[in-house]
């Protein structure tokens, strides 16, 4: 039996860790055995797990980021540990997700990649592996990426450094690492994304887009009385949702907060995702809700919005736009990365990033026509290029095109 093996930070949590628990139940499905590492959460899975090191090696691996701006650097010991575990079980191909996120030394791993010499299939989720800190550079308007980084303005973006900035020496560490393994076959779920890809130190490697997928399954367009219930929305009101992970400036939470007060008070908006600190701190008028993992109830408030609001001013292929659709949605987005990849003219509206009145115009330019005008349209683009059945598949099929 073949066996398969993904890393990344999460399982079966987030958008990127529901991709990687999808796509190995898929690969089970074509008579893979699989395997995900992960780094630091995980819920239920069917495939069999290893968590790469602790809480103690991931507060380490935080500290040193801040301090040193080592970000991917440490986790030594963890990573070895992980070495040890491929080669007993020593996969027939190794997909790699986000790497990041305090939990793996990527020197490490690169070395045990370039001896072994197994075919890899390495999804990208953002622009991490090609700068020398961030993982988005658009947020400050800089391309350094492309020649080599240097003077890194994005400093205290994600991965945060307080202090120093070695980005010049991360970006060089990481080009002569990644590059020297020669078998990497990348994905990206983007358009965007790909064309960033080509203009990188990866630009010789072959790239292939894969949109995500969703459970057409759950994320439907449904009714749900207990939703709407339990959250007191009134049947007479618009609604304008908004769903994240994190929020933060970069999803657009203070878009938010400008659109609410531009907006009529017979239009509700709803932000799924929210922390404790962010609740307690939104202005009259926009109803908070906390993260959550029930992916019904998700479902259902996508299907009872009326417009589903992504301002996010970095990203790659969000999902929520394509769970949206999904569910019957129309989405509006910025014209950012390749967000707008999953809109067409009639299933929503993509605006200029961070002009927050024309994102209110498009809005309104949606809720004064029939809700049924959109609901058909955007269910039939979700069935036809976003179902993950079909989207899993075609990793699969990339699988099997690399053994």
């Amino acid at each position: 039996m073949l066996k398969l093996l993904q890393i990344n930070t999460s399982v079966n949590t987030g958008s990127t860790g529901r991709i990687a628990e999808e796509i190995g139940s898929t690969a089970m499905k074509a008579g893979f055995r699989s395997y995900i590492a992960y780094g630091r959460m995980a819920r239920e899975s069917k495939s069999q797990l290893i968590h790469i090191g602790n809480m103690a090696s991931v507060r380490s691996h935080v500290l040193e980021s801040r301090l040193w701006d080592n970000h991917g650097f440490a986790s030594t010991k963890a990573t070895k540990l992980f070495v040890k575990e491929l080669e007993r079980i020593n996969p027939d191909i190794i997909h790699l997700h986000n790497l990041h996120g305090y939990y793996l030394n990527v020197e490490v791993l690169f070395d045990y990649l370039e001896k072994v010499q197994k075919p890899i299939v390495w999804t990208l989720h953002d622009c991490w592996p090609m700068t020398g800190h961030c993982s988005y550079f658009d947020f400050v308007h800089c391309d350094r990426w492309k020649t080599g980084c240097y003077a890194c303005p994005n400093l205290k973006g994600y991965p945060v450094s307080l202090f120093l900035d070695r980005s010049k020496q991360n970006f060089e560490k990481k080009k002569k690492i990644f590059t020297e393994v020669s078998n990497i076959t990348f994905v990206t779920p983007s358009h965007w994304l790909k064309s960033v890809v080509q203009e990188s130190f990866f630009e010789n490697f072959p790239v292939k887009v894969i949109h995500n997928g969703v459970d057409l399954d759950i994320f439907k367009p449904i009714r749900s009385e207990e939703v709407r219930s339990k959250y007191g929305i009134q049947y007479d009101t618009k609604i304008v949702l908004g769903v994240a992970s994190i929020w933060d400036r970069r999803k657009g939470l203070n878009d938010f907060v400008q659109l609410k007060e531009r907006m009529g008070e017979d239009v509700q908006i709803i932000l799924v995702g929210l922390n404790e600190k962010q609740l307690s701190n939104l202005p009259k008028g926009i109803l908070g809700i906390r993260r959550t993992e029930n992916v019904e109830e998700l479902a259902a408030l996508y299907a009872m919005a009326d417009v589903f609001v992504n301002p996010t001013w970095v990203d790659n292929f969000p999902t929520t736009n394509i769970e949206a659709l999904a569910c019957g949605t129309p989405v509006v987005t910025y014209q950012t990365g390749g967000s707008p990849e999953a809109v067409t003219d009639i299933t929503g509206k993509v605006v200029e990033r961070g002009d927050v009145e024309a994102l209110r115009e498009a809005i309104l330019e949606i809720l004064v026509r029939e809700r049924d005008v959109y609901r058909i349209e955007c269910r039939e683009r979700a069935e036809k290029f976003f179902n993950k059945e079909d989207r899993y598949r075609d990793y699969v099929e990339l699988y099997k095109s690399l053994i």
